[in-house]
């Protein structure tokens, strides 16, 4: 097992990213690493990360302002090579097709349910970390 795992977390709202990281804790799971988080409120601060590498999960807020983090997980799906898996946060369970629609891997609803986003995060890692093995 690596050492930690990178999640990247863009919201422009530094509530939402402080509900991530409480949800997430010190590691989602038991069988995943500890997890480092790099956050970012901005599309160029994101891409920026994304171009640096090292990121192993996207959490991506879909209620983010001006661009939201659905059309951001469509965009980085087309131009990011070997694109990190992203959880999406949506504030309606009703956006679940939008989801899809952006490409992301998984979806929660907003506010974060501490449970549900860490078994959502967690099976996440375990695929990423199960691919670069």
């Amino acid at each position: 097992m690596q050492a930690t795992a990178t999640v990247l977390v863009y919201s422009d709202d530094a509530n939402i990213r402080e509900q991530v990281k409480l949800a997430t804790g010190r590691r989602p799971a038991a069988d995943v690493p500890p997890v480092r988080f790099l956050e970012c409120a901005t599309l160029p601060a994101v891409l920026a990360a994304l171009d640096a590498g090292g990121v192993d999960v996207c959490v991506l807020d879909g209620e983010t302002a001006p661009i939201g983090g659905m059309g951001v997980c469509r965009q980085i799906k087309d131009e990011i090579f070997h694109c990190p898996p992203v959880l999406l946060l949506i504030g309606r369970p009703q956006d679940a097709w939008l989801a899809t629609w952006s490409r992301a891997e998984a979806a929660v609803t907003l506010p974060v349910d501490p449970v549900e986003f860490a078994d959502a995060l967690a099976a996440l890692l375990r695929a990423r970390l199960a691919v670069e093995a």
